[in-house]
């Protein structure tokens, strides 16, 4: 059964702010509302959308003007990954979103994150590939994506814009696949890899939180032990103040 959602925001092939739509539950549930680019379309959350619907807006400009200036930096841009791959250009793993986006923040200093890199799968060749970079809802800049297994090959790729294979031809590298019809689940793996991360990085902090508990009742042992010991010297201190004065007692 399908999920209807009130949009935040703009979502492509979805809606614009404020269109109430339905959607895959998965699609809501790991993408949309995680992301905090939709509200469940009650009757509530839909008040509250109207009541607030000015912020949303004045806050939609903000952030598309400050993307439109980001553009400048990243249109044209060229990123070069160098990965291990065999002769016929097949890489040993892949090429993803977090790599794109790592390396444009190195190549740019811009602040760029994996979710606005727009994959539909991971790159498992090399070559030279067009990708889109989601600045905002509204705003996209195209960079290229170089990946080659030295930066000498990477050179030569970027000046004849074709991949260096096996046999020394310089065959065209594929292009970036589309699989519109496959956009909702696409994004729901994106999501739930995004969801895994912060099951990731929530066991780390659990683990630092436990290291952190077991410093505490460490000290905590230290503390109860020195308070007894002193407790401990002070009583024999007194048991023997006491023999002294019992001794001294008797001799009189």
């Amino acid at each position: 059964m399908a999920t209807q959602v009130i949009l935040l925001e703009r979502v492509e092939k979805l809606g614009g702010m404020g269109d109430v739509v339905s959607v895959k539950p998965g699609y809501a549930r790991n993408f949309l509302l995680p992301q905090k680019k939709a509200l469940r379309a009650s009757k509530e959350n839909i008040a509250y959308f109207e009541a607030k619907k000015k912020f949303f807006e004045a806050e939609n400009d903000k952030q598309k003007k400050e993307a439109e200036k980001m553009v400048k930096g990243l249109d044209g841009l060229k990123i070069s990954l160098v990965r291990q791959a065999s002769e016929s250009g097949k890489l040993f793993g892949s090429v993803n979103a977090r790599d794109i986006a790592d390396q444009i923040i190195e190549q740019s200093k811009q602040d760029i994150s994996r979710q606005m890199i727009h994959l539909n799968q991971n790159f498992k060749t090399i070559g030279l590939f067009p990708v889109d970079v989601a600045l905002h809802p509204e705003v996209k800049v195209e960079v290229i994506v170089n990946i080659a297994r030295s930066v000498e090959e990477a050179e030569i790729q970027a000046k004849t814009g074709k991949a260096l294979v096996a046999d020394g031809s310089r065959d065209e590298a594929p292009a970036q696949p589309v699989v519109e019809d496959a956009l909702e689940d696409v994004l729901e793996d994106g999501a739930l890899e995004a969801e895994k991360e912060k099951l990731e990085q929530a066991e780390v902090d659990a683990q630092a939180e436990a290291a952190l508990e077991a410093e505490r009742a460490e000290k905590a042992a230290e503390k109860k032990a020195a308070k007894e010991a002193a407790e401990a010297e002070a009583a024999e201190a007194a048991e023997a103040d006491a023999e002294t004065s019992e001794d001294a007692a008797s001799e009189e």
